[in-house]
């Protein structure tokens, strides 16, 4: 609905990383929401999904959750959505080496985890 809504800015540049920008930027604000809600004390949180990809490998992704804010979204628009660099930087309002700094730092990282369990 927001992306229909602000229809009228889309440049026709990239449509695919300007709704993806949207996306990621309702996904933020609903957590944010969330995360002021208070929860009775004494209840369990809601049960949330996991998504597909952390079910086949949730040892993977549970370290990606551990990569830092920038790490973390550039490597899971690049692997999870399966977008280029150039959407990526769309995406995260930066310039594409950024985007590709990001992901490299985020791997590497995520290598020396794996390489660490398997000692």
């Amino acid at each position: 609905m927001a992306a229909l809504r602000s229809y009228e800015t889309l440049d026709g540049a990239n449509p695919r990383a300007w709704v993806m920008t949207i996306a990621r930027n309702k996904a933020i604000d609903h957590h944010r929401s969330a995360a002021r809600r208070p929860w009775p004390k004494g209840e369990d949180l809601p049960d949330v999904p996991a998504p597909a990809r952390a079910e086949r490998d949730p040892e993977l992704w549970a370290a990606v959750a551990e990569l830092p804010d920038r790490q973390r979204e550039a490597v899971g628009l690049r692997f999870a959505a399966d977008l280029r660099y150039r959407e990526i930087a769309g995406a995260m309002d930066t310039s594409e080496e950024a985007a590709r700094r990001s992901v490299h730092e985020g791997l590497k990282k995520l290598r020396e985890t794996v390489a660490k369990e398997e000692r």
